[in-house]
């Protein structure tokens, strides 16, 4: 299952069928009612619910996570962790009845997408975060995912691990590089490229492919963009559309070039040197996956804490050795670079965990797409993909 995973467009149950019934704006809360009562002073516990596989383990014992054992034995706080999140719209579905009602969802903390953590902070679904509390966070964060247009100034979500949006190819076999997006559409991969199906994780890199400025992009970008993809799906040039199952269709040879996500090549490259990542010249998509406190949290002030500590450079260089998907704590690299590990040094130079000024330079956040343009623009891009 892809971190990112697969948007099912307004046809998902989870999403659209919840705010069909009483519709946007009965479901919007506002400021003064997302606040409860804050028990984190007499019970040091919290709820933290994750996607699976995102967090370090022990090597020795899988239950064990070193750095949520590191926090308890500081601040005296146990934290209880779920790997329950899969999907983005699942999760929506899932947690949203509370929160459109004014309840508790049990949660402290959840980790989602930016493009979804959008829509939580568009329902007025979620807390603004104490930043005097975070000394951490307002030194360290990544001065590139600072002022999402979601969320300007990160008041509501901080990222818990961010990602870039390329290509990878397999260069052994297909006997030459590629630079830009354009390159996928030569003759010699006809057949055996797959593009990812989810809108939110697919169209910026193509549009950047296309000379779009991504973060201002319109409709008519859009409608090109699908022109152009229906086109190739026509033609049979494009296999087919995947979720994380690239990965195995790259593996095997079947596929010999794919958009993907740049922590899931440096775990295949472990594997398979001849697999490279590449962001296209014309620049691949920068994204985060976003830490926020549900309304009504019952240990908002636990889980304010547990972010910030998850922003020292040490702790975040830990998780980041773990995850390798783009660290938001660019400070963490001194710390692998110094470990006197040479496994560890390594991560530090490797540009898709911190991204240096020239990839940095290729690197675009895409505008949300509207939940207008999304009742449109979902079914057009569904049925393209087949879902």
């Amino acid at each position: 299952m892809s971190r990112r995973s697969l948007l099912r467009g307004i046809g998902g149950a989870g999403a659209a069928g919840l705010l069909a019934g009483c519709g946007v704006p009965a479901a919007y809360v506002d400021e003064g009612e997302r606040v409860g009562r804050d028990v984190s002073a007499r019970d040091r516990t919290l709820d933290f619910a994750n996607w699976p596989l995102y967090i370090d383990t022990d090597e020795d014992d899988t239950s064990k996570r070193p750095t949520l054992n590191g926090f308890r034995e500081r601040t005296g706080i146990s934290v209880r962790y779920t790997e329950e999140i899969n999907d983005n719209d699942e999760f929506f579905g899932k947690i949203g009845p509370a929160l459109m009602n004014h309840q508790e969802t049990g949660r402290d903390l959840i980790v989602v997408s930016d493009w979804m953590a959008a829509r939580f902070v568009r329902l007025g679904w979620v807390q603004e975060m104490d930043r005097a509390a975070q000394p951490n966070v307002a030194a360290h964060l990544d001065p590139q995912l600072r002022l999402p247009a979601f969320d300007w100034g990160r008041l509501h979500s901080v990222p818990w691990q961010s990602g870039i949006t390329g290509i990878a190819y397999d260069r052994r076999r297909l006997g030459r590089e590629i630079r830009s997006t354009g390159d996928l559409w030569a003759d010699d991969l006809r057949g055996k490229v797959t593009l990812l199906s989810g809108l939110d994780e697919s169209f910026a890199l193509l549009m950047l492919g296309n000379g779009v400025d991504v973060t201002r992009w319109t409709g008519d970008d859009f409608h090109a963009l699908c022109e152009q993809v229906e086109g190739l799906v026509r033609t049979k040039h494009i296999r087919r559309f995947t979720g994380n199952d690239y990965i195995k269709d790259l593996s095997t040879g079947d596929v010999l070039a794919c958009q993907a996500y740049s922590g899931d090549i440096i775990q295949l490259q472990a594997d398979n040197p001849d697999i490279e990542f590449v962001v296209p010249e014309e620049g691949g998509e920068l994204w985060a996956e976003s830490l926020m406190i549900p309304n009504r949290a019952r240990h908002k002030t636990n889980a304010e804490k547990l972010v910030d500590y998850y922003y020292e450079p040490e702790v975040a260089a830990e998780l980041a050795a773990w995850v390798n998907y783009v660290c938001p704590v660019p400070a963490a690299r001194d710390v692998l670079a110094d470990s006197g590990d040479e496994e560890l040094a390594a991560l530090a130079a490797d540009p898709l965990i911190f991204p240096d000024t020239a990839m940095r330079s290729r690197l675009a956040i895409a505008r949300d797409i509207t939940s207008e343009e999304r009742q449109v623009f979902a079914k057009k891009w569904n049925a393209i993909v087949g879902l």
